[in-house]
């Protein structure tokens, strides 16, 4: 039986790698509490029709941005990074009760993606730095534990308050998660060994710095995957209200809850079975939730969708990030994971209009918007098996080699 070398017995969760779980909670918490109340918020305003920009604007931005990101945590730190991605959510959160037109609320948004195009980049490269490859999926996934946490308490919470006190004291207790999370980074250890200090310069982006070749299948799956989670940041609220669900943030409560429990019990799978196997298994998953939810017109049907659809994306995100980071160079870490990123910001707000644009405010529309990512799932599990086919036949090809070398 094959031994595994003391680097890969090490623990990786100790005080620090805690601390950034929390930060990763409170960083949710703060951008997800918004989510499910903005479509009210614009249509109170007047912009009922830009619907779908709420969340495109938003991850228009964070995939603009990932380029400077992914360089800025492969040269002058992971810890600086998050920290500013962190400080974007305080200061827009604190604007949104200021910009109260369509055309300034729509500029926040797109202001706001910053902060996702920032943080993440650089926690995701940090939980590599921190974890023997052979763990790399379970470490990934357990940083995603603390995104999850905020992902779910977020936008019940964020509802409640827009309930019980109105939205401006739901944007200032999202101001107030941000800048916790940014406390917390200030006291975490840095993982960058060759650190550069920030000068302008090194936003200079390079036409190769853009996007890291051997993200590329990865990315793919990404962005096949993440469609489904614009659909659903987009139509889930006018959904959970045709059911009679009150709280707006239920939906999203139920599937990052869901995904939270797969990740708990599921975490060590990619390491074990590998990246490409598990996320056959997901893609399948995924197209069952979204058929699943194109024809939900109970209560029921609509919790069973959202825990089906918990159960795939808490596997997707860790597994994509760690089959990425596993194929690139440690020294672009950060660009290869910024390059995954971009693609599911583009999933994301490719998502949020398309869905937008099917549904255009009517209910009989709900189940093409929402069949659409099934297909998607079902394009992305064939790929995953064509190319899963085509390395096992590489695979054998090289052991022939060998052997008739040796011969």
């Amino acid at each position: 039986m094959t031994q595994l070398s003391p680097a890969a017995n090490k623990p990786y969760f100790n005080f620090q790698f805690g601390l950034l779980c929390v930060s990763n909670f409170l960083f949710s918490a703060s951008f997800s509490m918004m989510l499910p109340e903005l479509p009210g918020y614009l249509t109170k305003m007047g912009g009922a029709e830009y619907k779908g920009l709420i969340i495109a604007l938003f991850t228009l931005m964070a995939a603009i941005s990932r380029p400077f990101s992914g360089k800025l945590t492969d040269t002058v730190g992971r810890v600086p990074v998050m920290i500013f991605g962190s400080l974007v959510c305080v200061i827009c959160s604190l604007m949104y009760p200021v910009l109260t037109t369509v055309s300034g609320f729509l500029f926040l948004r797109f202001i706001h993606g910053f902060s996702t195009g920032f943080k993440p980049t650089a926690t995701s490269a940090y939980g590599a730095d921190v974890v023997h490859e052979s763990r790399r999926g379970e470490a990934l996934g357990a940083l995603a534990i603390g995104y999850s946490l905020g992902s779910s308490v977020g936008p019940l919470l964020g509802s409640y308050l827009v309930m019980r006190f109105s939205y401006n004291t739901m944007f200032y207790v999202s101001s107030l998660c941000a800048l916790g999370s940014v406390a917390i980074l200030y006291n975490i250890k840095e993982t960058l060994k060759q650190k550069q200090k920030f000068s302008f310069r090194l936003l200079k982006i390079k036409k190769e710095e853009i996007f890291d070749k051997t993200a590329i299948k990865p990315a793919i799956i990404m962005l096949l995957l993440c469609f489904p989670i614009g659909c659903v940041l987009t139509l889930s609220p006018e959904l959970s209200s045709s059911v009679g669900i009150k709280n707006k943030g239920f939906y999203y409560a139920v599937y990052t809850v869901s995904s939270l429990v797969i990740r708990l019990i599921a975490g060590k799978s990619s390491d074990k079975y590998g990246r490409v196997v598990v996320l056959i298994g997901t893609s399948l998953v995924q197209m069952i939730a979204f058929i699943l939810l194109a024809f939900a017109h109970t209560f029921m049907m609509v919790l069973i969708s959202a825990i089906v659809f918990g159960l795939a994306i808490g596997m997707n995100g860790p597994t994509i990030m760690a089959w990425a980071v596993d194929r690139c160079q440690p020294e672009h870490r950060g660009r290869a994971v910024a390059s995954v990123y971009i693609a599911l910001e583009l999933g994301i707000g490719g998502g949020a209009i398309f869905s937008a644009w099917i549904f255009n405010n009517r209910m009989e529309n709900m189940v093409y918007a929402f069949l659409s990512p099934a297909v998607l799932a079902l394009l992305s599990m064939s790929l995953l098996l064509l190319w899963k086919r085509k390395q096992k036949r590489i695979d054998a090809q090289q052991s022939l080699g060998v052997i008739e070398f040796t011969e």
